[in-house]
């Protein structure tokens, strides 16, 4: 979604939507539609900017990404020795 590149699904994280907010789904077992975005700070970015998100779920208004953001620069710092 955010830098628009294509890779395999094991590469992505996917984001669900649970009441208005967008959540990481790691093991990718929560309900609805989902988005896919790379491991990447950068990535998520993009798509908060393009506001892809609220066009992936269809969703009327601005969505709340900060739980999204926080799992993605944590698993960045766990990434980098």
């Amino acid at each position: 979604m955010g830098c628009r590149k294509r890779a395999a699904k094991d590469d992505l994280l996917r984001i669900a939507v649970v009441e208005d907010v967008c959540v990481p789904d790691p093991r990718g077992t929560l309900p609805g539609r989902g988005a896919y975005v790379h491991l990447a700070p950068v990535c998520v970015g993009l798509a908060v900017r393009r506001r892809a998100f609220p066009r992936a779920f269809r969703g009327r208004g601005p969505l709340d990404t900060a739980e999204v953001r926080d799992f993605v620069e944590q698993r960045a710092e766990q990434a980098t020795p």
